[in-house]
């Protein structure tokens, strides 16, 4: 099929775009910044430059292109992680959840795409109480830290906007495997601390893994919301000093809910003692689909960029 690809040159845009060409799809795949259409066009797609908040230009593009199936993969995340001002970090990426994606619906829409699949986010939007690992008919946080109101607010309205037309959510969980990672530099300085007892948890999912599963949401044409990550839901206590351990660095510092929360804001503290993980049983059974890296185990042991 011909496929558009929204956010072609992001983290998991570049993953997918030579992941479609090599199965034999045909792919025009978007950028904002002319530089990057060369990279575009080496890994095999038609390359456009456009604003996806610019819904004339989205418009115009999506007709020209003429696709089977439109992909939104777009983001604007730069700089290392700031839990403190959460939404302020997002907040680019927001009015790509929304303005963004309610532009390339309209144009899909129009001409007559029937297929439509969008990147969201499990994890942390997940309610922080009951059981430690949800699935997709587990409510979404009724009550999240203030600064993540807005954020966990696009991330409604791009979900309940995709079910309306009919198409697929993909709800990736923490992202890894690409350079520069600032999560990986942060662990090798030990400025990423163990809060409390670690026990909130976090959902892996390989930068590849990401990317196959909207290959394999595209192929199968199978609808609904489904959580994206690997086998192994696991809690910060266990995964952070394991990250330390195959980067050679030294153990995570210990930092008291209360330290914490003075040096880095209740995101981070909520993440690290709150935060749910998430199951792929639905992705697995409906959609067919297998992590490479089933566990972050062996992710971070073999599966990381090199330089990250």
């Amino acid at each position: 099929m011909h496929v558009y690809v929204a956010g072609a040159t992001g983290a998991v845009g570049t993953r997918l775009v030579p992941m479609l060409v090599e199965r034999g799809h045909r792919v025009t795949g978007t950028t904002t910044d002319p530089a990057k259409r060369a990279l575009l066009e080496r890994m095999g797609a038609r390359a456009v430059v456009v604003d996806g908040l610019d819904g004339a230009a989205v418009g115009e593009a999506v007709a020209t292109a003429e696709p089977d199936a439109v992909v939104h993969q777009m983001t604007a995340l730069a700089g290392r992680p700031d839990t403190r001002n959460f939404d302020r970090w997002f907040a680019l990426t927001n009015r790509l959840r929304t303005e963004g994606l309610d532009h390339l619906v309209a144009a899909a829409r129009a001409c007559g795409v029937t297929r439509f699949v969008a990147q969201s986010y499990t994890g942390w939007p997940n309610a922080r109480t009951g059981d430690w690992v949800k699935d997709e008919d587990d409510p979404l946080d009724p009550d999240p830290p203030q600064a993540q109101r807005e954020t966990l607010a696009a991330i409604r309205y791009l979900e309940e906007a995709v079910r309306k037309v009919d198409g697929t959510v993909l709800r990736y969980g923490a992202l890894y495997g690409g350079a520069p990672d600032p999560m990986v530099e942060l662990v090798r300085k030990r400025r990423f601390p163990l809060v409390g007892g670690g026990t909130g948890y976090t959902s892996w999912l390989h930068l590849d893994d990401a990317a196959g599963a909207a290959v394999r949401a595209l192929e199968a044409d199978v609808r609904g919301v489904f959580d994206i990550v690997d086998d192994e839901p696991a809690p910060a206590s266990d995964w952070l000093p394991y990250l330390a351990e195959c980067l050679g660095a030294k153990p995570p510092l210990r930092l008291p809910v209360w330290v914490a929360r003075l040096a880095a804001g209740e995101v981070a503290v909520s993440m690290l003692t709150r935060t749910r993980g998430s199951s792929n049983a639905r992705a697995r059974r409906e959609l067919g689909w297998e992590p490479i890296w089933p566990s972050w185990r062996q992710g971070f042991r073999h599966g990381l960029a090199a330089g990250a």
